[in-house]
């Protein structure tokens, strides 16, 4: 019973973290929609003195040519993906939660989908490490969730048998 018990902490601490990851990216999917009726690059150098930023950062300017690319249109389709992932791990984070075995087969399914994006998404781009460390994490919580559902079903299947009537010939 112990096992089972630390076991459903484990699937309650991944919930969290999903919970977590939908909230975040429930922020910067609307931050991202308020931003298409603004002037991006004025916004940019307001927070920028807000956070006492000095106005001639490297990281800033840089910053700055990238957003300035972007348009409204693929403003809004940022917007509208970030907010469809905020919704898929708010699904998931509640499910797991509330310990839905439904849950933990989504959970399953979507991020065994991701997993091939984040292993590409370590060759290009920034921040190797992290994207390393993220892309471990999630293939954990993938093993751990399959040998869950497997040790689960096999269960089912023991107790379906040990309450079936013994035939005798």
């Amino acid at each position: 019973m112990a096992t089972k018990e630390r076991s459903t902490w484990v699937l309650v601490f991944i919930g969290a973290g999903k919970l977590l990851k939908a909230s975040l990216l429930l922020i910067i999917a609307v931050e991202a929609h308020r931003l298409i009726r603004q002037n991006l690059p004025d916004t940019i150098v307001h927070w920028a003195h807000a956070l006492r930023i000095e106005p001639d950062n490297a990281h800033l300017h840089k910053l700055l040519s990238r957003v300035t690319g972007i348009s409204p249109r693929r403003l809004r389709a940022i917007s509208i993906g970030t907010f469809f992932y905020a919704a898929l791990f708010a699904t998931e984070g509640v499910g797991l939660v509330l310990r839905k075995r439904w849950a933990e087969f989504l959970t399953v399914i979507s991020t065994a989908l991701l997993l091939p994006v984040e292993a590409y998404e370590i060759f290009h781009g920034y921040h190797r490490a992290v994207k390393i460390i993220v892309l471990l994490l999630n293939a954990a919580v993938l093993v751990y969730l399959i040998v869950r559902l497997r040790e689960d079903h096999n269960d089912r299947l023991r107790s379906r048998h040990s309450d079936a009537p013994t035939q005798t010939r």
